[in-house]
């Protein structure tokens, strides 16, 4: 479970992410150049990235912390979700 305040910040940068890929569509709409575009994209995938991380970091802090989850999930599942971020 996330803390509201992790909650609240993840949502905000999810968001802001979405309002970056409404403005690539514009831009490929526009047919801008596809440098800018690139450049766009790339910022997306950093953001998306992070919000990854920080998901990936409270889910590990409550976890680890938690009993019923560590007995519920082996460490091998949580090694697998992390490669997979």
């Amino acid at each position: 479970m996330l803390q509201q305040e992790i909650r609240d910040e993840l949502i905000r940068r999810l968001r802001r992410i979405e309002g970056q890929t409404q403005g690539i569509q514009r831009m490929l709409q526009e047919d801008r150049d596809c440098r800018e575009v690139l450049d766009q994209l790339a910022s997306v995938r950093a953001a998306t990235r992070m919000v990854s991380i920080e998901l990936m970091k409270s889910y590990l802090a409550t976890c680890l912390g938690s009993p019923d989850c560590t007995s519920s999930e082996s460490v091998d599942d949580m090694i697998g979700v992390l490669l997979r971020v």
